[in-house]
């Protein structure tokens, strides 16, 4: 069978979100780590996710791995391959989601192209081409202070042309999607013959994003946040709840959260947990230099798994991060810190850990690379936007994980996700 939908994601994180919002409204759905070697059955699967990990690399670089996952998932099948991106639009004048939506609406010979971070449910919303973060413009809200991409800009039109060089961007706004499906394809039509086939659209309402996904999903290519995906998904789901049922299904082993995230939500999530687990605070300079904090880090662990779960981070306040990026710079700060817990991961798994919880997008895309974990199963939701993953594939396959954005779930989420995985 045809895949219904191919998905490309930008992180690992935003990936299982897609996939997560797939599986809920009515596609079977599998995330692949990387594009997947010869082998991997689709049978029964209606939409495949491809996570990438190429936010934050060099354009040319982000382009050749989204074009190679999109070659592989438009030979299995799919008609409609979407471009997932983070629903803070998180990027720099440079890229990436510019560079790669060309290259693939290219690819294809896709005419019009909707690109939308728009997630009302988690609180994403876009007005006149603007990005809101929980009703405060983007350049007004934490994500002003992101340590690798920070988003200073809210307009969206603007970010995009930046990024897009010569290539005309448009808008398609609220007030022709509140007219539904129908104006929206009108519209982007007049704007394809405008050449600005590529186009923002708003969207504040679930309503809005269901006939967004109708419009985009007659077209060959698109590019959002999983918002967008809850709007293709309704558009191409006939059997609601689909998805493999027992991704969920306990396993034993000790159990740890380790998290990279600076986020304020996470800084808070990872106060409210130190009150009912064990946690270590590494020093992320120390990081930078030698293997010491890893391994004290892990014989910190190995004296307290026995008694239940842990947390280790690496966390720091933007204060703190942008004082350290400033003596070291950022690519070996950031690179330092993702390798650290990722080698504290790889040992944990070895000595029975298995149920992980990770907090950080980057952090979540350098332990699944470590792990060399090469597909997920789609589990039951844990917080909007994080499901719980069962690991697929010749190695660490049985794994329980959770991998979550820095900026998702509540702030008992670290308690709530060890007691989903028991």
């Amino acid at each position: 069978m045809s895949l219904r939908l191919g998905c490309i994601a930008d992180d690992y994180t935003g990936a299982s979100d897609l996939a997560n919002t797939l599986t809920r409204n009515g596609l079977a759905t599998v995330q692949t780590i990387g594009v997947p070697a010869a082998g991997l059955s689709l049978d029964g699967i209606d939409a495949v996710v491809v996570s990438l990990k190429i936010r934050s690399i060099p354009a040319g670089d982000a382009v050749a791995a989204a074009r190679a996952a999109d070659k592989w998932l438009r030979a299995q099948g799919a008609k409609h391959v979407m471009f997932k991106i983070c629903s803070t639009f998180d990027s720099t004048d440079e890229g990436n989601i510019g560079p790669v939506t060309l290259a693939l609406s290219q690819d294809c010979g896709a005419e019009s192209v909707l690109v939308t971070p728009a997630f009302p449910e988690t609180g994403r919303t876009v007005y006149c081409g603007h990005l809101f973060v929980g009703g405060i413009p983007l350049h007004e809200s934490p994500l002003k202070d992101h340590p690798l991409n920070p988003m200073r800009d809210s307009n969206l039109v603007r970010v995009l042309s930046r990024q897009c060089g010569e290539a005309g961007i448009g808008l398609i706004a609220e007030d022709v999607v509140a007219r539904g499906t129908a104006a929206i394809l009108a519209r982007m039509g007049e704007l394809a013959g405008q050449q600005r086939g590529i186009a923002i659209i708003d969207a504040i309402s679930e309503s809005d994003l269901v006939a967004i996904g109708a419009a985009a999903v007659t077209q060959k290519f698109s590019t959002g946040a999983s918002g967008l995906g809850l709007g293709l998904a309704t558009a191409l789901a006939t059997d609601a709840g689909a998805g493999p049922a027992d991704a969920g299904a306990p396993v034993g082993g000790d159990a740890a959260c380790l998290v990279g995230s600076c986020s304020k939500a996470t800084l808070e999530q990872i106060e409210v947990a130190q009150n009912h687990l064990p946690v270590l605070r590494l020093n992320p300079e120390n990081l930078l230099h030698d293997d010491s904090e890893i391994e004290g880090a892990l014989n910190w662990a190995l004296g307290r798994l026995a008694a239940g779960p842990l947390l280790i981070a690496s966390s720091g306040t933007p204060e703190e991060v942008a004082s350290l990026q400033a003596k070291y710079g950022r690519d070996r700060v950031g690179h330092a810190i993702e390798r650290g817990l990722a080698a504290i991961a790889a040992g944990l798994v070895a000595r029975g850990v298995k149920r992980l919880v990770i907090g950080g997008g980057e952090t979540s895309g350098a332990v699944t690379d470590r792990l060399r974990i090469s597909a997920f199963r789609i589990g039951p939701e844990i917080a909007p936007g994080v499901p719980l993953l069962r690991s697929l594939g010749a190695q660490n396959a049985g794994l329980l994980l959770a991998l979550k954005s820095g900026n998702f779930g509540g702030k008992d989420f670290f308690m709530r996700a060890l007691a989903m995985m028991q």
